[in-house]
């Protein structure tokens, strides 16, 4: 017995396309999804009571076609639920936190769409307070309503520090500086390659004009080589392309230095696997490529699994096309905000902390392994402690994995999921969520067999 046709996992572009699919083609669906409110990261909703923060014109009407799309099938939600993995018999795991516990459902086929991961490259200071991602100040204004308070520096590479900073602006608190490592204006041949993409075109004028009629700094072709608490807030040391460096105060720093595929634990999508359900990835997770192609992809995968469960499914022959641009679009966006010259990670200081939530250091790498050792990235993790923090992995390992090698350079390279493997739960997962009995129950029940024996 099944519990539903299809589980979506996330409820952002990729995972509501999935799930307008599989319904479209008479499939029941759940979404699980582990905020309030559908949309993901980059449709965020702010919190009950507050105004959306401004934005595009086609974002908006992205997120509301949507949205909109969903409503018109019996698709079930279930909100706060963060998804845990499938155990042996194809049940599909998740801690329901409104409930407190963990619980399961067996699927036929289940779609994960979670989305993508913010990079930011390890730097001496990076975790100290007030330091975040710039996508985790964008998450917090689209959520509130409110820009980040104080002087904040935005530093890294990308097109979201400029996007963040217009953001930002727009709510009254322009940065004191973007601290961009690329010069996309040093690439004008690149450049011109976004008249093949108006709507991208469109949004990032939109942005820059704001950012430059604020008249804030844009360094690029600048690197934020390290953060330092001093008396008079954060003291960010910049090194320019010609090797000058100089030094930013601010109160808030945002670091930002790509996006990846957030496929962190996730087995290989599984097709014909016996005892157990359709397995397949879709959107940020499968491939980074932003919001656009996540929608597509996301319809993508809900036609194939409509396919695979002989339900009825249109062609994705206009769906791979529109991957196929999107896939030019982000290569090209890589290319303008390419940093000129990436520092080696073996050049960094060794008291520079490599895995934040264990407190582990370069040089606690580096005492592990030498040009002759041959260690694993699981031995790695296990002497010491790599990748066993409450991320468990997702901002360490690839840091971890490309800094072993760089110091053993000529031996079989290591990958991050070398250190983090392929293995349920995703998340950590409380206690309590797995116990079938709360605990002020079991205080009575033992306080009443002592009565009894009384």
């Amino acid at each position: 017995m099944f519990d539903r046709d299809v589980i979506v996992i996330g409820g952002g572009p990729a995972g509501i396309s999935a799930a307008i699919e599989a319904a479209r083609a008479g499939l029941s669906v759940d979404i699980l999804e582990q905020r309030p409110n559908l949309g993901g990261a980059i449709y965020r909703q702010p919190i009950k009571g507050v105004a959306p923060i401004p934005q595009s014109r086609a974002a908006l009407s992205r997120s509301a076609g949507l949205l909109s799309a969903l409503a018109a099938f019996a698709v079930g939600l279930r909100h706060m639920s963060v998804f845990l993995g499938l155990d042996g018999d194809g049940l599909v795991l998740f801690e329901d936190r409104d409930a407190g516990t963990v619980r399961s459902l067996r699927a036929r086929a289940v779609v994960i769409a979670v989305g993508a991961l913010e990079t930011v490259n390890p730097r001496p200071g990076w975790q100290l307070p007030g330091v975040s991602t710039a996508g985790g100040l964008q998450v917090m204004m689209k959520e509130t309503g409110r820009p980040p308070r104080q002087r904040v520096l935005l530093a890294g590479s990308g097109p979201l520090l400029v996007a963040v900073a217009a953001q930002m602006i727009r709510l009254g608190n322009p940065p004191v500086a973007i601290v961009e490592a690329g010069d996309p204006f040093g690439r004008i041949g690149d450049g011109l390659g976004l008249l093949r993409f108006p709507g991208l075109l469109a949004d990032a004028l939109s942005y820059l004009l704001t950012v430059v009629a604020s008249r804030t700094a844009w360094q690029r072709g600048t690197t934020l080589m390290s953060i330092e608490r001093t008396g008079s807030g954060l003291e960010a040391t910049l090194k320019d392309r010609n090797g000058t460096m100089r030094t930013m105060t601010a109160d808030r720093i945002g670091l930002h230095d790509g996006i990846r595929a957030n496929d962190f634990g996730l087995h290989p999508a599984a097709i014909d696997m016996p005892c157990a359900p359709i397995v397949i990835h879709a959107g940020d997770c499968r491939e980074a490529l932003g919001a656009v192609a996540a929608a597509a992809d996301g319809a993508r995968a809900g036609r194939r699994v409509a396919r695979l469960l002989a339900a009825a499914s249109s062609s994705t022959d206009e769906v791979e096309r529109q991957l196929v641009r999107e896939r030019k679009a982000q290569a090209l966006l890589a290319q303008l905000f390419s940093p000129s010259i990436p520092p080696p990670l073996s050049s960094l200081p060794r008291d520079t902390i490599l895995c934040r939530c264990e407190g582990r250091t370069a040089g606690d790498l580096h005492s592990l392994i030498g040009p002759s050792d041959v260690l694993s990235g699981r031995e790695v993790k296990h002497n010491g402690r790599f990748a066993m923090g409450a991320c468990q992995g997702r901002f360490c390992a690839p840091h971890v994995a490309a800094l072993m090698n760089e110091l053993r350079p000529g031996h079989p390279p290591v990958h991050a999921k070398d250190l983090t493997g392929q293995r349920w739960p995703l998340r950590p997962t409380s206690i309590s969520g797995l116990t079938p009995v709360a605990s002020d129950d079991i205080e009575n029940d033992q306080f009443r067999k002592v009565d009894a024996n009384l």
